[in-house]
């Protein structure tokens, strides 16, 4: 959407190492903080392909050992 063009991103991620994209200036919904990478929207995704390689939860993950 054109309107996404024009909105700066930062990654956010929750107590279960799960990241998302939330616009800056916006109030974070509860559970989530900033994991200090702002940008556009492609910047953010690239961003967080890179970190983000254990899809599964941190409960799961810590609970298979």
């Amino acid at each position: 959407m054109a309107e996404d063009d024009e909105v700066t991103y930062q990654v956010t991620s929750n107590d279960e190492d799960q990241y998302s994209l939330w616009p800056v200036g916006r109030e974070l919904p509860p559970g989530w903080k900033a994991a200090g990478k702002t940008g556009t929207k492609e910047e953010c995704m690239a961003y967080i392909k890179e970190v983000w390689t254990d899809m599964r939860p941190r409960s799961l993950r810590e609970s298979m050992g």
